[in-house]
């Protein structure tokens, strides 16, 4: 059975205060979430530890960003044996915002992604349209191609730890959504493509990222391809984001 997955992408907002009363309150309600959904918090960087020291093993932790290299001369890099050093188990690859505002590459994503599964964590690799992409019919086009560039690397044995999430590029930070029928056949495009790698696609889990809320993550995740949220501004609201990790079909 494929992981259901509820992960909270803080981008560059948190503070100390912030860490300890949102990450104790997804804690103190750990309890009345299905034990089968794991619940990821990643942070900025600077606020890993305090994270870590709030989640007392109820919460998984991962990081933003990794750099490419295992080490070196790198001033402002973090590499994937120092996140996982640290207590984290997931590292974000190829989200929208690292592509359009530092010039990220899928070539450059094939090459995080290997040091990320190599350094011993997982992998979320966000993959997503823009809004021209899909208004000129090129969506699954684009999206195939960031699949099968930015998994490249990834070799037999080391798919259990890739997670591929689905963000549509015009539906990040806007308050637009795709809708459930939409975010599912995207989804099972890229279980598709994965089969066509050879993969183990319907072990591999999807997740969909794009203005997920409280009021329609149900939607979302009762699609029988979506496995799960990657969640931006609602993880900053400790009562959203656990009423979205509540929000699995029962018998998922």
């Amino acid at each position: 059975m494929r992981r259901k997955i509820v992960a909270g992408n803080w981008k560059m907002n948190g503070s100390k205060d912030l860490s300890e009363k949102l990450v104790g309150y997804i804690r103190s309600e750990a309890g009345s979430l299905d034990s089968g959904v794991e619940v990821v918090v990643i942070p900025p960087a600077i606020y890993i530890g305090d994270v870590l020291r709030q989640a007392q093993d109820t919460v998984a932790v991962g990081v933003q960003n990794v750099g490419q290299w295992q080490s070196g001369a790198y001033t402002g890099e973090v590499s994937s044996e120092m996140a996982k050093d640290v207590g984290c188990r997931y590292a974000l690859v190829g989200h929208s915002e690292r592509r359009q505002l530092f010039g990220e590459t899928d070539e450059l994503v094939a090459e995080k992604v290997s040091r990320v599964v190599s350094g011993g964590l997982t992998a979320i690799v966000c993959v997503g349209e823009t809004l021209e992409e899909r208004e000129s019919a090129q969506a699954e086009i684009v999206v195939a191609s960031q699949v099968r560039t930015g998994l490249s690397t990834v070799v037999q044995g080391e798919w259990k730890n890739v997670v591929v999430a689905y963000e549509p590029v015009w539906a990040i930070g806007t308050g637009k959504t795709a809708t459930s029928d939409d975010a599912q056949a995207m989804h099972a495009v890229i279980r598709h493509v994965l089969k066509d790698m050879g993969a183990p696609a319907e072990e591999i889990s999807l997740l969909y990222g794009g203005s997920v809320k409280a009021d329609n993550a149900a939607a979302l995740f009762a699609q029988p391809d979506i496995d799960g949220g990657l969640i931006g501004g609602a993880s900053l609201v400790a009562k959203d984001f656990v009423s979205i990790c509540r929000d699995f079909p029962a018998n998922t």
